[in-house]
């Protein structure tokens, strides 16, 4: 089997993919969800990152009080959005950092990689947030279009950018494709 695993790349990726991501589904499931404040903390950090951009452009935050909305942002006069803890992205770090990991390529390159690239989804998601507070202010009702399609596809795109640049870069199978 592990002769296998050596002689083909595809299987070698999803066997080493499927247990990093289960490793990671168990972790965070049993222990950083129900005994940390992981999920609470990346909020916070989207909601800061938020304000602070939207601040950046010139907009009058809604003061709302932090112990009661830690998780919710807005421009003065519209409802605000709040952040959830399935769109904090941390699924998507974690989904992010397992394709790199199982996807051939240097070491000392997925040790700078996955950090800069789970730190570069995090802005992309913050961004988003900032669109979305951006958009309940002009017209709340496309809010949920926006939310579930336009976003949505936007980041994931960009994660597939991430992952195509590290194939094409750092990934001998990317490096073989162009000869």
């Amino acid at each position: 089997m592990i002769q296998k695993l050596r002689e083909n790349p595809l299987l070698r990726f999803l066997v080493v993919g499927a247990l990093v991501y289960l490793l990671w589904y168990v972790t965070y499931e049993f222990v950083l969800r129900p005994h940390t404040h992981l999920d609470e903390w990346v909020v916070n950090q989207i909601v800061f990152g938020t304000e602070f951009f939207l601040e950046l452009l010139g907009y009058e935050l809604t003061p709302y009080t932090r112990f009661e909305w830690m998780n919710h942002v807005g421009i003065l006069g519209s409802p605000g959005v709040t952040i959830g803890e399935p769109c904090d992205g941390v699924i998507l770090f974690a989904l992010f950092a397992t394709f790199i990991i199982a996807f051939p390529g240097p070491i000392k390159h997925k040790l700078w990689y996955a950090p800069v690239g789970i730190l570069s989804i995090h802005l992309i998601n913050v961004l988003r947030v900032v669109a979305l507070a951006v958009i309940v202010d002009v017209d709340p009702e496309l809010l949920d279009f926006n939310h579930d399609y336009t976003f949505t596809i936007i980041v994931y795109a960009f994660v597939f950018m991430l992952w195509y640049i590290w194939i094409q870069r750092f990934s001998p199978l990317g490096n073989t494709a162009e000869a």
